[in-house]
């Protein structure tokens, strides 16, 4: 959600000089608004309008910054493109190689050939879906699963994850409790990465469960439908 401030400005008309350039533009931008961060501004094909990526969003405004339009996406008209959508997904893209891996479940399905990073709340009735519904359809892929207990609403989830992750066999252990509610009987004492995900999370702008990232850095949020998954994972190289 944007914060109130910039909702406001919405319909807010400013007196301003034109600023014909995007440089200038993001002066402006963050001369208005300090307590935001400006990551980029770029002129766009439609109308004069530039994009303005902050705080994680899109907003649009024009060269003279007389308005800005926020929390709405622009669509090509002709293609019916989102342009907006398609920029966003650029825009938040991760570099997957750079993971910490080890912090994470390891589920291979098939040759595991795909990859996939999920953040998983394991009292998340979403993210059960998702391994219940999604992921169970989907074979040839390699599940990073990082254990992300939202404790404000689960109270039980880091505990839970402690025990998944101290299982004699993890894997199992998350696979056993997201598809039939079943935690392991017996686990031992053991350093769980919840501190260390919880800040990667934080880096990398996850703020809700289940959250998924590909291995071309796009992310998804939420319990997409297998198919859609599907469409998002990176073929595997053609031997």
């Amino acid at each position: 959600m944007l914060k109130k401030s910039l909702i406001a400005a919405i319909l807010s008309i400013y007196a301003a000089s034109v600023w014909a350039d995007e440089a200038s533009l993001k002066k402006a931008v963050e001369a208005a608004y300090p307590k935001m961060s400006v990551e980029s501004v770029v002129k766009t094909p439609y109308a004069g309008l530039y994009e303005v990526y902050m705080n994680g969003q899109i907003v649009y405004t024009d060269e003279k910054f007389s308005f800005l339009i926020a929390e709405g996406h622009l669509v090509d008209s002709k293609t019916k493109k989102d342009v907006t959508g398609d920029r966003m997904a650029d825009l938040s893209k991760i570099d997957f190689s750079a993971l910490p891996l080890d912090q994470a479940i390891k589920v291979v399905k098939g040759n595991g050939s795909r990859k996939m990073a999920v953040f998983s709340d394991p009292d998340c009735p979403f993210c059960k879906r998702l391994e219940q519904n999604e992921l169970s359809n989907i074979t040839d892929v390699t599940i990073y699963t990082f254990l992300m207990p939202l404790e404000q609403l689960h109270p039980d989830a880091a505990n839970k994850s402690k025990a998944i992750w101290c299982a004699v066999d993890r894997a199992k252990a998350w696979q056993d409790w997201a598809l039939n509610s079943q935690l392991p009987k017996k686990t031992a004492n053991c350093d769980v990465p919840l501190e260390k995900v919880a800040t990667l999370a934080r880096k990398l702008g996850v703020t809700s469960t289940p959250t998924i990232f590909f291995a071309d850095g796009k992310r998804m949020l939420g319990a997409y439908p297998a198919a859609e998954i599907e469409k998002a994972l990176v073929p595997s190289p053609k031997k």
